[in-house]
């Protein structure tokens, strides 16, 4: 029914489209398209978009232009509120500006002369047909200008060292393309060089280029002088000034409620302005995320000024606004699993400086309820869970032997968090205590991240199992469950791993939709079982019927993981860009244990992954639960592969709109009697790999999103005749399609 509703406004919109001329005046046109195109191959007229100032209404995927039709269906003599409805739904027709063209061509002509093109020129041809125009700019560049020879003065002496040190770095070369932008970049190298070497009021504007021409037909002779300090002060030129950094203060509020606030050690090790060292300019960044990733600080602001007694020493105020400290918030969900109907409620505590140190103090209060049907041979149709979680993280590394240049250059995080999760089944009842100690660091604006998982113990204690599933999946050997078997018994799992994570648009940059070229990457690492395993080996424990060593008579688990993600955003237009995903995970069992634990093992369909399945309905291989039901506990595996493509673009309003194409499984690596077809193997792993595509609808608020995807299964591994192994030939609504409700992208 919604999609029949979507389709008939596309087709209204569509329809009213050809009615723009009610909405322009006489002489107005409509612009219908623009175009830059080159007489020249060389010339990349797709980077030359940007510099036009106005382009037409815009297209659903580049195609049509649903939200001026939209617009266009309002009727422009009435402002009821259905009508101003419409009209803020839809995009009003863009007429087209003459000023703007003339800019828009200007732009282009001055990029291309930065570019080296030095006499390029570019005409503006517009065509009108009736009340529309298209306009094209036609770019002749001409001859492209290279570098002939460059010449480095630097009036003031004392900056000869300095620039002389980075030559080898310059931007700069002989024969290199005559680019402005490249002087650019060189001039802010050379002056950051120089302003984290002391150099306080040494500014761009210090640094001038002269071009000549006359070296030849296309070649320039470069000269770049690097000028003496004047201000208004001094009539004269002298030399730059060298600052050093002198008292450093705090001002904040010091007590609330006649309470120490934060201890004075705590914010003397949270900067890195030091009195005696040099002026840096990355010191004082430094000291600004520093500041403010304190969760006890709401803002930062840092005065310099020149001291009374030296004008070369800058005095440093940090200013400091406190945080708001307490909060408490209660979170209600409702549940559906497989129909079950359930609620869950979570109250969270936090002290943002639980210690006057800026630690954040964190406990968590979960209760979750879920009425169960249909399951026979029990008593009790109900499952109840009870959770408390508590944390405490230090704003620092709390780890001895750290030099102090480490602990400035890393803006690190310590993590304590201890857990008790219970829950009570009608087929059995299972406890989960958990404590771990991590480190989380980063550096270069955020882009790289670390973490370390140094300690990070599980507990799993089974206190009860009903008879019924004890003798159907554990006892009885004809329905014996290995899985099943393995993750209902009392457990250790200790572990520690490292994960690193690359963003090339760093940390302080929101994830956007249409922005720049961006990629993330994150890869990980874990192990489990070594060290209990080496304590049993010393103390020499006897293994149990299965071979294995138990410790104080529980199982321990040994494993190795491998995790590697990464995404890629490329932008298209204004309004649309492709993004590209590919994951591979592989979890490996031995020593102690035969089977991953539950909690480790990949599962693949979901809002996340493969989106023509369910969570955790496909896969493993071919495999698939009994009469096609999902099964949780089989549907999991010990390799994973997702590859996405997807087609973002803004609709109107807050609504953006996507295609895609999935492909996955999932895979176990050894052969078990209850996962049949789920083993990997090279020769057949293509033949399973699945393939969904399908159609998605955000709404974008910026600050989260909330995500409907529907997708069609294509390619399904899990049927043997080839017409429902491709339903993408023989489509069947209800047997393939999935519907998706996410809050954030997919990836």
């Amino acid at each position: 029914m919604l999609l029949c509703r979507a389709v008939c406004i596309i087709c209204l919109a569509l329809l009213f489209s050809c009615s723009s001329r009610k909405y322009l005046q006489e002489g107005e046109h409509l612009l219908t398209d623009v175009r830059v195109r080159s007489d020249s191959s060389h010339v990349n007229v797709s980077s030359l978009s940007g510099y036009v100032r106005q382009h037409p209404n815009q297209r659903w995927f580049s195609a049509i232009k649903v939200p001026l039709g939209i617009y266009l269906m309002s009727n422009p003599r009435s402002n009821s509120g259905f009508q101003n409805f419409i009209r803020h739904m839809g995009e009003p027709p863009v007429v087209y500006d003459s000023l703007l063209g003339m800019r828009s061509q200007q732009n282009i002509q001055d990029a291309m002369r930065n570019m080296g093109y030095l006499r390029a020129r570019v005409d503006r041809v517009e065509t009108t047909k009736g009340h529309k125009i298209k306009v094209k700019y036609l770019v002749h560049p001409g001859i492209r200008y290279y570098v002939d020879s460059i010449y480095v003065e630097v009036e003031d002496t004392t900056l000869s060292t300095h620039v002389e040190e980075i030559s080898g770095e310059s931007l700069l070369k002989k024969g290199m393309v005559f680019d402005a932008n490249v002087l650019n970049r060189e001039r802010s190298r050379i002056m950051n060089h120089l302003q984290n070497n002391g150099y306080y009021k040494f500014n761009r504007d210090f640094i001038s280029f002269v071009a000549d021409t006359s070296a030849g037909p296309k070649n320039v002779r470069l000269r770049m002088t690097v000028h003496k300090f004047r201000d208004s002060e001094h009539k004269v030129p002298v030399e730059h000034p060298v600052y050093t950094i002198g008292k450093v203060s705090f001002a904040y509020d010091r007590t609330r409620g006649n309470k120490l606030w934060i201890r004075d050690n705590v914010l003397n090790n949270s900067h890195s302005l030091f009195e005696g060292e040099l002026y840096r300019e990355k010191d004082v960044a430094d000291t600004y995320s520093r500041m403010n990733r304190m969760g006890a600080v709401a803002a930062t602001n840092i005065h310099l000024s020149e001291s009374p007694e030296d004008s070369t020493v800058l005095d440093a105020r940090i200013n400091i606004t406190p945080a708001r400290l307490n909060s408490i918030q209660l979170s209600l969900d409702g549940t559906n699993t497989a129909g079950d109907l359930g609620a869950a409620a979570q109250l969270t505590y936090q002290n943002r400086n639980a210690f006057h140190g800026s630690e954040l103090f964190t406990i968590k209060l979960r209760t979750a309820f879920e009425a169960i049907r249909n399951l026979k041979g029990y008593d009790n149709q109900n499952f109840f869970e009870y959770s408390i979680e508590a944390g405490l993280t230090f704003p620092d590394f709390k780890f001895p032997f750290l030099s102090r240049a480490f602990r400035r250059r890393a803006q690190a995080f310590s993590e304590l968090s201890i857990a008790f999760d219970s829950q009570n089944r009608p087929e059995f009842h299972r406890r989960v205590l958990t404590t771990s100690w991590k480190y989380r660091w980063s550096r270069a604006g955020g882009k790289r991240n670390h973490r370390i998982d140094l300690f990070d113990l599980n507990y799993v204690f089974m206190p009860w199992i009903s008879e019924t599933f004890y003798d159907k999946y554990i006892a009885n050997p004809e329905s014996r469950n290995a899985i099943i078997a393995y993750n209902y018994q009392n457990l250790f799992i200790l572990r520690l791993g490292y994960k690193y994570r690359y963003s090339s648009v760093g940390a302080a940059t929101p994830a956007g939709i249409y922005g720049k070229d961006a990629y993330t990457m994150s890869v990980s690492v874990e192990s489990a079982g070594n060290l209990l395993d080496a304590i049993c080996s010393a103390a020499n424990t006897r293994r149990d019927s299965l071979g294995h060593h138990k410790l104080f008579n529980v199982a321990y688990a040994q494993y190795a993981k491998f995790d590697f993600d990464i995404s890629k955003s490329i932008r298209i237009s204004r309004r649309s860009s492709l993004a590209l995903h590919f994951a591979l995970g592989v979890a490996y069992p031995y020593g102690n244990s035969d089977i991953l634990p539950y909690e480790k093992r990949y599962f693949s369909g979901g809002a996340n992954s493969v989106r023509g399945w369910s969570v955790r309905g496909l896969g493993p291989g071919k495999f698939q639960g009994i009469d096609g039901k999902i099964d949780f506990i089989n549907q999991t595996g010990d390799l994973k592969l997702d590859m996405n493509i997807e087609l973002r673009t803004h609709l109107f309003w807050k609504l953006d709109g996507a295609l895609f194409i999935d492909a996955g499984n999932i895979w176990t690596l050894r052969d078990y009697k209850d996962q049949p077809g789920g083993q990997f193997t090279w020769s057949h792993c293509w033949e399973q790999i699945a393939v969904a595509y399908g159609l998605g609808l955000r709404l974008n608020f910026n600050y989260f999103i909330l995500r409907f995807d529907g997708g069609m299964k294509a390619i399904n591994p899990a049927y043997d005749d080839s017409e429902r192994h491709y339903p993408l030939i023989h489509p069947n609504f209800k047997r393939d399609f999935t519907f998706h409700f996410a809050v954030g992208l997919p990836f």
